[in-house]
């Protein structure tokens, strides 16, 4: 799949940090709308991009798409998303994308976008991400009943999707992965060990360590931890029952490439600075 280029924006934008908002885990529904619409309101005036790291509905049900995109409707900024586990509880992958798309959230499966904001290139590479835990702790191996060797294929369709999506955005001068499993046990911190092989897979890490994305954002893991690193990449657990916040507000500054992609910061929704860090692209 060839990503999707956006017309250039406008030259004033040009020599400001990007600003790139994110969240996971909305679990929006028709009870909740009200408060999401709220949290949410504020956040095209905040930032650049939306992007949202999965689960946006509670069980994947088509009226809950819905509701997530009524949110999204009234956003005057670029929003895109990966899926998660609740929404393909009821297995209607499809229906949700639709709705989804009628609020102008654009689904990443596997795929890429390219966006021109504040005056450079942005590329986000999306997939789902999958099952599959990590090296030294409980681990999936190819091995065994045919179910359990299903489950590995998917994982490693997932991470094959992720390192093709990343090499169609190589060229950006910003470069994002989102996804929804976790690719480093370092955001699962705070979550029983014993359920890090649901939350992701360290085959996920391959396709990162290998573009070096500037930025990876996910979700999924509730009682996670924030920040990690696959090698010098950073990675944010996004989760909203981590940062506990509508969404973070993440500020890359601008930098030429080659060479290292200069200053992030990660601010909450109400301008309180809660994270910042030099980064090595």
């Amino acid at each position: 799949m060839e990503p999707s280029v956006d017309l250039p924006s406008s030259p004033a934008l040009a020599g400001r940090p990007l600003r790139v908002a994110a969240t996971g885990d909305v679990h929006c529904s028709d009870e909740c709308l009200e408060a999401i619409e709220t949290a949410f309101a504020a956040v095209s005036a905040e930032a650049d991009v939306l992007l949202l790291a999965g689960d946006l509905t509670t069980h994947g049900e088509p009226r809950q798409a819905a509701a997530m995109a009524s949110v999204a409707h009234s956003l005057s900024i670029p929003v895109l998303a990966v899926l998660g586990n609740h929404d393909w509880h009821v297995d209607r992958r499809d229906d949700v994308m639709a709705e989804l798309a009628k609020g102008g959230i654009e689904v990443l499966e596997g795929g890429s976008r390219v966006l021109n904001l504040a005056g450079r290139t942005v590329g986000v590479a999306g997939v789902k991400g999958f099952v599959g835990g990590f090296e030294g702790g409980s681990l999936l191996a190819d091995f065994g009943e045919p179910a359990l060797r299903k489950l590995h294929r998917i994982t490693e369709h997932e991470v094959s999707a992720l390192d093709g999506a990343l090499e169609q955005i190589s060229g950006c001068d910003v470069r994002i992965a989102l996804l929804h499993y976790s690719p480093t046990p370092d955001t699962l911190v705070g979550e029983q060990e014993a359920i890090w092989m649901f939350l992701g897979s360290d085959r996920l890490a391959a396709p990162i360590a290998k573009h070096r994305p500037d930025l990876v954002l996910h979700g999924h893991a509730h009682a996670g931890s924030f920040e990690g690193k696959v090698g010098s990449v950073p990675v944010y657990n996004v989760s909203m029952q981590v940062t506990r916040r509508p969404y973070l507000v993440f500020e890359i500054e601008p930098a030429p490439r080659p060479g290292p992609p200069g200053q992030l910061s990660a601010s909450a929704s109400d301008g309180a600075v809660t994270n910042s860090s030099k980064l090595s692209g």
